[in-house]
């Protein structure tokens, strides 16, 4: 196999991994009652939980730290100072509460992230032994493969929440093909 096939085969997968991950997040969204998305009884609640899987998403997707340009609906306050690498105090554990963004507003963000993938995974070089963040020393590869359990760790949190609160089970998506 080629260096063009091989990277193909990689995009191609990331691609279909990246599409199942958001498929299940945004299940997670769309299934959600609205008295469960604002309720405070975890620090960060369904909503922040929810956009802060899609921000990292979006952004480990891109090629650098540099490039990444936020969603245009982003409140700089929606993250937990604990969750955001590089933040002037990470040993806080205040979260920041913002504006709440609405299930239409998160379901818009994760809908933007998945039509935007296949454009994201080819624009970068997944050869690169570098991340693209200063704070993630690890190959562009492998941040992909992190960004994606990420993706699915974040799901499986609010999938978790939905199941022990009201009985909701959220299905599993192992693989989408129908990559353009």
């Amino acid at each position: 196999m080629e260096d063009k096939d091989a990277i193909n085969t990689i995009q191609f997968a990331l691609k279909s991994q990246y599409h199942s991950a958001l498929s299940t997040l945004q299940e997670t969204i769309e299934v959600t009652p609205e008295e469960l998305w604002y309720s405070k009884e975890y620090t960060n609640t369904f909503w922040q939980l929810a956009y802060h899987t899609l921000f990292f998403a979006h952004m480990y997707s891109q090629p650098s730290e540099a490039l990444f340009r936020p969603w245009e609906h982003h409140q700089t306050n929606s993250q937990n100072p604990d969750a955001i690498p590089g933040h002037p105090d990470p040993s806080s554990s205040l979260p920041l509460i913002p504006e709440p963004y609405t299930k239409a507003q998160v379901l818009e963000y994760c809908k933007f992230c998945d039509a935007s993938i296949d454009e994201w995974v080819d624009n970068i070089d997944i050869l690169s032994s570098e991340s693209g963040f200063s704070w993630y020393p690890v190959s562009k590869l492998e941040h992909q493969i992190v960004n994606i359990r990420h993706i699915q760790h974040g799901a499986a949190q609010l999938a978790d929440r939905l199941r022990s609160k009201l009985g909701i089970g959220i299905k599993w998506v192992g693989k989408k093909h129908n990559i353009v």
